[in-house]
Formats: structure tokens, C-alpha cells, sequence
């Protein structure tokens, strides 16, 4: 039993991840171990590392693909662990790895003292023989660092993520401000990627709009008043902080970042809280202290909903669209699927084109649908500075219960087979020609009748 696992010792050790390519895909990884395996790649090559099992935290179940992928660790990477088989040490476990500050990056090129050595594996250097003097060889004969010179990335600095630590200094008076000693580089991206100047709908008022004045007639029409948006700008919560730099302390800002330069944080920096997801492309999204949230798409988005789709603005929306906007609603055609806008009391529904045209159209089957309606409690007016154009194929009615009005200051000529005007009152005013042409009957019926 003295050589059972667990009870022959714990013998423990530091290494260096030098492959991480597992043909299992059980996340394993080779590590060269201190004190245990030599520097030297050609009388030890990484490929005759024994293979590392990484160990997860117990919030993982690492069964059946449930919980968090066992695949952190890069080459280059310094690990912390222990050896299953005791002082066999072939059956390493790693338990974590272990930050530092690097004083250099990997080298391509290593000092060895000048010997006569055959290199072997398709690496042959030739001969050498022994002077005493130091050479330089390509760096395969060097282990215990990235064998592809990735990592680390940074020396001198330590291996906590720049958005972590976020080194600030006070630049020399006169001009004396904070600066960041090493942003990271989605900060820089960040700041010259904040979008300005965005323009909001803005209306331009028409006075006296549809006015008809006459002495007997009298006035009727209405404004349109002025509306002008104000432009706004992207909130660029990356530069909050004092002289616009970034708010985040250590060591409160608990950073994940990706290979590939995907990061999360989850920033408990008192007073300046954020959370923030982002692709290395830029596309992400941010949550200020306060709780006002960014998101930015750099390439086309889409969103999908199977259910209902609930949107609750309390307060004003701003929406700007750079491009042209296409609604599609009913693409079912059932039955009461309609495209309803319901304004509340006090508000005014304007619709403005500039320098372009305002269609409505309605289709139907020419019987029951294609109607197009208007309904006000007080005016409808309208107004042009052409002609107002009006063709219909069935009859044209107008029933008015009080005055029908016309002031025509040019020429006004109507015809038809059949003319009849009929009323308790009936007044025509005209300054110019007035002419009534019909190709068969004109009545004009009424107990009084002006003709001027």
C-alpha cells in the first residue's frame, strides 16, 4: 500500500507548457519540469514530454462536455502540479498556472558553450569542436519557454492583463494630467472607433399651412412648427475617468482575454463598476456604473424572435438610420395583423421628406380592401406650391353640412354631362373668368343665389 497513489508522498513541480496539441482532445498538455527534464530539446525533445492532465475547479463537471473546456493554457505558459506516480514522475497533473512578470521574450537564438555535438533530427548544425568560447544556435537546443515564440507577449510588465492593471502616471508640470503607461490596444481601438455628430430627425416649420383668406370666407389652417433634433455622440465608457483615461483599478477589474484578442471584464472598481464583452473584431457590448449600456455591431446584425417581441422605452428614442428602411409586417397575410402607431394626447405625428416624395398606396380587390382614409376632429388642409391633382373612376361626393367655399384667383372652368348645384345658399365669388361648359344639363338650384 506505500506505493499506492496518494499515499507514497506528494511530489510536486513547476514547468513550462511546450505543446498543447493532445491527439485526445482531453486537454492535455506536455510540460518540461524543473529539476526533472532538462533545457535541452535535442537530448530531450518536447515530444517526449509525458502528456499533463489539467485539473478544473469543481464548478466545472468536465463529463460529457459539461462545464469549461480544460483548454487555457498556451506554450509559454508556467504551471504549477504534481506527479500521480510519486518519484516516477511520468503521470504529471497540473493544478493551476502561475503569473509573473517576464524579464525577456523567447529567443530565437542561444549562447552554449561551443562543442562537438551532432544535431540530430533534421536540425543538424555540423561539428563543433570544443574551444571554450560561447556560440549561437538556433534556439531548438533551449527548452522551457514557447518553441513558437508567442508567449509571452510583453517583458518587462507583468502577465496580468494590461485592462487590469492599468498603470497610470502624472506627467510634469506645467501641464501636469494622467496618462496611461500601457493601454491595452482594444482601448486605443476603442477611442478612435467612438462614433460622433449622429444626427437626429429635425423639422422645418411651415406657417399658415392650407390658409384660405377672404373677406366673407374667412381664415382656416394650421403650423407646423419647428422640431430640431439634437445630434448625439457614442458614450465612450473606456475614457471616463479623470483626463479621459480609463477607470478601471487594480485590483478590482477581473479580466478574461483570448488568444485571438476576444476579452470579457467584470470591473468591481469602486465607483466606476462595468461589465463588457467584446470581439476582437469590435463588435460588443459595455455596461457603465450607472447602468447605461453600448452596444456596437462592425458587421450586419440579426435578431430573431419566435415569440412576441415587447419593447418598453421609458424615456425619448433617437433612431438614425444612414441607409434606407424597409417595414414588412403581415408576411402571413392573417387577419388582423396590422401595422397600428397610437399617439398620445399632446403629441404630433410629422412625417418630412427633403427633396424627395410621399406615397400611400392601398391594394385590394377594388370592392372591400384598398381604401385609403383620413379622419380629423377639426382640420384636414392642404397645401402646394404645383397643382393639386384628383382623377377618380367612380363618383366623386362631397357632403358638406356647412359651407363649400371656393377662391379662385386664375381660371376655373368646370364641365360634365350633367352639372347641378343645389343649396339653401349658394355663392360664387371669382376675380377673373368663371365658366360653366356642360355637354348637357346645368342647374343651379337654390332659395338665394350669388352670382358676382
Amino acid at each position: 500500500m506505500g506505493n499506492f497513489m496518494g499515499k507514497d508522498g506528494f511530489v510536486w513541480f513547476v514547468g513550462v507548457v511546450e505543446d498543447r496539441q493532445d491527439p485526445t482532445f482531453t486537454g492535455r498538455v506536455r510540460v518540461r519540469c524543473l529539476g526533472y527534464h532538462t533545457e535541452n530539446l535535442i537530448k530531450l525533445p518536447t515530444e517526449d514530454l509525458p502528456w499533463s492532465h489539467v485539473m478544473n475547479p469543481v464548478t466545472s463537471a468536465t463529463v460529457s462536455g459539461v462545464g469549461q473546456t480544460p483548454l487555457g493554457l498556451v506554450e509559454g505558459s508556467w504551471v504549477m502540479g504534481f506527479f500521480r506516480d510519486g518519484g516516477e514522475a511520468q503521470q504529471p497533473v497540473i493544478i493551476g498556472s502561475l503569473p509573473g512578470l517576464p524579464a525577456s521574450l523567447p529567443q530565437s537564438e542561444t549562447e552554449i558553450d561551443e562543442m562537438k555535438e551532432d544535431v540530430v533530427a533534421g536540425k543538424s548544425m555540423g561539428t563543433y569542436s570544443k574551444t571554450g568560447k560561447k556560440i549561437s544556435v538556433p534556439n531548438y537546443l533551449g527548452g522551457f519557454q514557447d518553441p513558437y515564440m508567442n508567449y509571452p507577449r510583453y517583458a518587462g510588465e507583468p502577465d496580468v492583463n494590461r485592462l487590469a492593471v492599468n498603470i497610470k502616471v502624472v506627467t510634469d508640470p506645467p501641464a501636469a494630467k494622467t496618462v496611461e503607461v500601457n493601454p491595452h490596444p482594444s482601448l486605443l481601438m476603442r477611442r478612435a472607433d467612438v462614433d460622433l455628430g449622429i444626427a437626429t430627425a429635425s423639422i422645418e416649420s411651415s406657417s399658415a399651412l392650407g390658409n384660405i383668406q377672404d373677406d366673407q370666407i374667412g381664415l382656416y389652417g394650421d403650423t407646423i412648427l419647428q422640431d430640431y433634433g439634437t445630434p448625439w455622440d457614442e458614450l465612450d465608457i473606456a475614457s471616463l475617468g479623470s483626463d479621459d483615461t480609463f477607470t478601471a483599478v487594480y485590483p478590482y477589474n477581473h479580466v478574461y482575454e483570448s488568444e485571438g484578442g476576444h476579452i470579457k471584464e467584470y470591473d468591481d472598481t469602486p465607483g466606476a463598476s462595468r461589465i463588457h464583452e467584446r470581439h476582437a473584431s469590435g463588435s460588443g457590448y459595455e455596461i457603465a456604473n450607472d447602468g447605461t449600456k453600448v452596444t456596437k455591431v462592425q458587421g450586419d446584425n440579426y435578431s430573431i424572435t419566435k415569440g412576441t417581441d415587447y419593447v418598453h422605452i421609458m424615456g425619448d428614442r433617437n433612431e438614425t438610420v444612414d441607409g434606407g428602411v424597409r417595414v414588412v409586417v403581415n408576411k402571413e397575410s392573417g387577419a388582423k395583423n396590422n401595422y397600428n402607431v397610437h399617439c398620445m394626447e399632446g403629441a404630433t405625428v410629422t412625417v418630412q421628406v427633403d427633396k424627395g416624395d410621399i406615397n400611400l398606396v392601398a391594394l385590394g380587390d377594388g370592392k372591400n380592401e384598398g381604401n385609403i382614409n383620413l379622419f380629423a376632429q377639426r382640420n384636414i388642409n392642404f397645401e402646394a406650391d404645383g397643382n393639386i391633382s384628383m382623377i377618380t373612376r367612380g363618383h366623386f361626393e362631397a357632403d358638406v353640412q356647412g359651407h363649400w367655399d371656393e377662391l379662385v384667383a386664375g381660371y376655373n372652368h368646370k364641365t360634365g354631362t350633367f352639372n347641378q348645384w343645389y343649396g339653401t345658399s349658394l355663392r360664387l365669388t371669382h376675380s377673373s373668368t368663371h365658366n360653366f361648359t356642360s355637354g348637357g344639363i346645368t342647374n343651379i338650384i337654390g332659395s338665394i343665389i350669388n352670382l358676382n
